[in-house]
């Protein structure tokens, strides 16, 4: 079984910075893709960005050059580093693992590509 654990969220000011981080366990983590994804109060889960086996990366519009993710496959860790928050970045973000990923390379923007799910992290952004 697989077990995802987020940390690093909290109250920023507009413009602020926080790295979100989740550790993995129980799976080749290098054999995964992995991404974050968040979800506002009366909203539906959203993309945030993705990257691959071969470290490919992407992102949705609206996070695209504020936001990176990143991965360390030995400390089996992935990180989403967010600059310049906006109040409309606030949420609970996820972090989730696709233990299947068609090729090396690949990365999607459904939730339900993804197999494992951490508890997430609250994301608070003030104007």
């Amino acid at each position: 079984q697989v077990q995802l654990v987020e940390s690093g969220g909290g109250l920023v000011q507009t413009g602020g910075s926080l790295r979100l981080s989740c550790a993995a366990s129980g799976r080749t983590f290098s054999n995964c893709a992995a991404a974050w994804f968040r979800q506002a109060p009366g909203k539906e889960r959203e993309f945030v960005a993705a990257i691959s086996r071969s470290d490919s990366l992407d992102y949705d519009f609206s996070v695209r050059g504020r936001f990176t993710i990143s991965r360390d496959n030995a400390k089996s860790t992935v990180w989403l580093q967010m600059n310049n928050l906006k109040p409309e970045d606030t949420a609970e973000y996820y972090c989730a693992l696709d233990v299947t990923p068609p090729t090396y390379w690949s990365t999607s923007h459904y939730a339900d590509e993804y197999d494992y799910w951490g508890q997430g992290t609250q994301v608070t952004v003030s104007s």
